[in-house]
């Protein structure tokens, strides 16, 4: 208790409050994937619900943001996390206990909501605890360490369901979800002790979305939110749900298997964090390297859907170098920072946000109502002509916003001298 309480309001505790939180949310997020097959028979779960079920969790976050922004203009993000938390606990609880869709479904969105403030908070207290020109340095750390959710909801998940139960996996994780916040709560201050204390009016709900159309209105900015909302979303769909079952229905992998292949996903995707994003300013060009990463995701999902029945290592193969060209999203939010002037540039992120979350909601429901024309109910799982109209589906609707995002002006990273 001690060495909490001397990291308590430091820039360590800061780190270890937001990291905990941070890695919970992205375990949540991509915790349905490994153990679909086995939610889908044991809760009787068309594919259409198991597909609302994946993307509820973002909706969930969707509709969290505006109200979650404005409590952190009036209450600051410490207590807004904290309270925003319940829900996910809550939820966690739900999960645990579910017997059927429609519960998994209202599980899924109070733990999505309750998510909702986590990367939010981890932006605006980086920016209040950081100068300027470490910001983009330190988000990024810390979104390379949320991979640690995805880690622990890939192979340990499969492992952990295997051997006590997918049930008391979530209930365990309630728990633990518990002492996070509790961290959180004791660890994190909403600034330094040596900064002016903040205050600053929230604007009313008409206000903020008066600012999101705003946003919307300046030139170029749809165009790149129309990439934003399929890029990261077309990934989330297989490793967040869809790969599970592709890896159960047509190879014929168990849990530990196909919680293998989402490590490796997940690995390859913060592998790619790592190497894409920098490329910009070696090539000084920021549309070339978002376009030529999606165009490279595009021809993998092309593949895919002519060989759906490939070989194992070929079908791995490709669902890992998918996650890993995906890795260009950061990309995409600093163009469309790049658009925004500075006294619109929270409501930029939001809008921006708010655009991913609802691709990411969108994708897996159609993703699963794909699945389910295909679904006679003679036999359990899904035959490969499903898989294929899914990847052709996640190819279209990429090359959809690939092709509007074309016509946005170039941002160089490094400006001429």
């Amino acid at each position: 208790m001690n060495r909490i309480a001397r990291l308590a309001g430091t820039r360590t505790g800061l780190l270890i409050g937001l990291a905990l939180i941070i890695i919970a949310s992205q375990f949540f997020r991509s915790s349905l994937a490994v153990i679909a097959p086995e939610l889908a028979d044991e809760l009787s779960l068309s594919p259409q619900v198991l597909g609302l079920a994946g993307g509820m969790f973002f909706l969930a976050i969707g509709v969290s943001q505006v109200p979650v922004g404005m409590s952190f203009d009036r209450i600051g993000p410490r207590r807004t996390v904290v309270w925003v938390s319940v829900f996910a606990i809550i939820g966690t609880a739900m999960m645990a206990l579910a017997n059927s869709g429609p519960t998994l479904i209202a599980a899924r969105f109070l733990t999505g909501f309750g998510c909702g403030a986590s990367f939010m908070s981890s932006v605006v207290l980086m920016t209040r605890w950081y100068p300027p020109e470490r910001i983009g340095t330190m988000l990024g750390r810390m979104f390379a360490l949320s991979q640690l959710g995805n880690v622990l909801a890939a192979t340990p998940m499969a492992w952990m369901s295997e051997h006590i139960g997918w049930r008391v996996v979530f209930g365990a994780t309630g728990v633990i979800l518990i002492f996070g916040v509790w961290l959180f709560w004791v660890m994190v201050r909403d600034q330094p002790a040596d900064q002016a204390p903040i205050h600053s009016r929230a604007p009313t709900l008409g206000q903020t979305l008066a600012g999101f159309i705003e946003v919307l209105r300046l030139p170029g900015y749809r165009k790149v939110v129309a990439l934003h909302m399929v890029a990261y979303a077309t990934m989330a769909t297989l490793l967040g749900l869809w790969a599970g079952p592709y890896l159960h229905d047509v190879h014929g992998l168990d849990g530990v298997a196909r919680g293998n292949v989402l490590l490796a996903m997940t690995a390859a995707q913060t592998i790619g964090m790592l190497w894409l994003p920098p490329l910009e300013r070696r090539l000084n060009t920021r549309k070339g390297v978002i376009m030529a990463a999606a165009a490279i995701v595009v021809l993998i999902l092309v593949v895919m859907a002519i060989l759906p029945g490939a070989s194992l290592v070929l079908s791995i193969g490709l669902l890992v170098a998918l996650c890993g060209f995906s890795s260009y999203s950061p990309l995409i939010i600093a163009h469309a920072a790049g658009l925004t002037p500075p006294a619109l540039l929270g409501r930029g992120s939001a809008t921006a946000n708010l655009g991913q979350v609802a691709g990411s909601f969108l994708l897996p429901v159609i993703a699963g109502l794909i699945a389910g024309a295909f679904d006679d109910g003679s036999v359990p799982g899904h035959p490969v002509e499903a898989y294929q109209a899914i990847f052709i589906f996640l190819a279209v609707a990429l090359s959809a916003g690939l092709l509007i995002y074309s016509r946005v002006s170039d941002l160089k990273p490094v400006p001429k001298s």
